[in-house]
């Protein structure tokens, strides 16, 4: 008796990579290739072309109907529809053993950023954890993309366990001016590297291992990620792995002070980390992160790596302000979800007219051909005094009158200077000045004095000869006696 068995050609991984849109596709196609252990891919597009020249072997026409394999004209209003109508096909593939979906677009198009949010819906009903890896749109692609890819984003964060955004601008910022071809090139290989850490944290298996329960641990409801990774080889190579780690390219901002939950993974390859190290990297992980951030770490083996050392770090739950940055400077955008902390400058308060009985600051729209005549009520209290500003004629009349004054007063200093110029540099002038007292050549007038001769001492004496007084014109000492 001859025993058969259906046994599956391919058991399917319980991590699944989905590229949405012509961004999210063209990454997955580069990790496909790159080739990341333990994992499933599929590629989700309206664009039927470019799904058949994709070589992921798992591939969903989005909207058939609508869309007609013809793309979403950069219209996310059509890839979100696109999405809801390839609902099954969705469900379907993501149904088979699925625990963790990485969904992964270009936001700012159409399929990405009205389809990303869709798939990231379905996947987190299905009770899957969901993780988002989007990149924000260069500068060069226009405001329209911009703002399309900030409204995606947003959505997308509603629907996700945790969201990583990287910026094409920084990019640009690190690497220098790139061809087009390597630029995008650029943004699909950091993308490939979050996917790659992260779930080769789980599938690579390792003497202190970090399983899919960790990982579910720090990434469930965690909002906002923080990812780096960095190899490093030589002397102090755990120190400089992890400081490279700590300051990668991969997202926006580095700083991982503040997270709650940190997820470190060290893979060493021929040459072993050492106890040491693994003290060195959580010792300076957790100065940075401080001393509330829990932090869970595993090593794994990788013999490609030869002497190197490599280290991914992944840090979740952060403040709801935090990681979520307006634009750094006018050229580089740092995260497109910079309406979170905005600051709007005070509006002016303007006064509002009372009328009969209340004020109604509610504006109704009122029919242009009907005339309504409105009585303002007095408002009872003190009335406000009308303030009203004139200029006064005053103050020109009295500076005229001195102006007027210190003129004739210069004329008056002119005339005297020239006078005596002249009497100085005449011969009969100076006769005149020695002749002529200085108090009348200035016109002093003189108070009358009395004469040397006179006296203002009375010569009468009030005396009491012989019993009664008596007036005599003379001193009865000096006269009445002689010598």
């Amino acid at each position: 008796m001859d025993l058969q068995f259906d046994l599956p050609k391919e058991q399917a991984s319980i991590i699944k990579v989905i590229g949405v849109g012509g961004g999210g596709s063209n990454a997955v196609n580069h990790m496909f290739r790159q080739g990341i252990v333990g994992v499933n891919f599929v590629v989700c597009n309206t664009d039927g072309q470019a799904l058949e020249i994709s070589p992921i072997p798992n591939k969903i026409q989005l909207g058939p109907e609508i869309t007609q394999g013809l793309g979403a004209g950069s219209n996310p209003d059509v890839g979100r529809d696109a999405s809801e109508e390839s609902l099954n096909d969705i469900q379907d593939i993501l149904s088979k053993n699925t625990k963790m979906v990485f969904v992964t677009a270009g936001m700012g198009g159409g399929t990405g950023t009205g389809g990303a949010p869709v798939i990231a819906r379905i996947a987190k009903e299905m009770g899957i954890l969901t993780v988002g890896i989007v990149t924000t749109p260069f500068s060069f692609e226009g405001r329209r993309k911009l703002r399309q890819a900030e409204e995606g984003i947003q959505l997308l964060k509603n629907n996700v366990d945790t969201i990583l955004i990287v910026s094409n601008d920084k990019i640009r910022e690190i690497y220098g001016n790139l061809t087009r071809s390597d630029a995008f090139g650029n943004a699909d290989n950091i993308l490939a590297t979050a996917a790659k850490s992260i779930s080769e944290i789980i599938t690579v298996p390792g003497e202190i291992n970090v399983d899919f329960a960790d990982v579910e641990y720090v990434m469930k409801d965690s909002g906002v990620a923080i990812m780096g990774s960095s190899m490093a080889e030589g002397e102090d190579r755990a120190v400089r792995a992890v400081q490279g780690a700590l300051n990668s390219p991969l997202l926006n901002d580095s700083d991982i002070r503040g997270a709650k939950n940190i997820l470190i993974n060290i893979t060493s390859g021929a040459r072993q980390v050492l106890i040491d190290e693994i003290t060195e990297i959580n010792d300076y992980v957790q100065d940075a992160a401080g001393n509330d951030s829990d932090i869970i770490f595993g090593t794994c083996d990788d013999d490609s790596l030869g002497d190197k050392l490599s280290v991914t770090i992944i840090a979740t739950g952060f403040a709801q302000h935090q990681h979520i940055n307006s634009d750094q400077s006018n050229k580089v955008i740092r995260n497109l979800e910079s309406n979170e902390g905005k600051v709007e400058p005070p509006k002016e308060e303007k006064p509002e007219r009372l009328t009969e009985e209340h004020v109604n600051n509610a504006m109704e729209e009122i029919d242009p051909s009907l005339d309504f005549e409105l009585k303002l009520r007095d408002v009872p209290g003190k009335q406000q005094e009308e303030i009203s500003f004139y200029v006064s004629d005053k103050d020109s009349v009295k500076n005229d009158e001195i102006a007027k004054q210190k003129n004739e007063e210069l004329e008056d200093r002119k005339k005297v200077l020239k006078d005596l110029s002249y009497k100085w540099n005449n011969s009969n002038a100076l006769t005149e000045l020695e002749n002529e007292p200085a108090y009348k050549r200035r016109n002093v007038q003189l108070s009358k004095v009395p004469e040397s001769h006179q006296s203002n001492v009375s010569r009468f004496t009030l005396s009491n000869d012989n019993g009664r007084p008596e007036i005599r014109k003379n001193n009865s000492f000096l006269h009445d006696n002689v010598d």
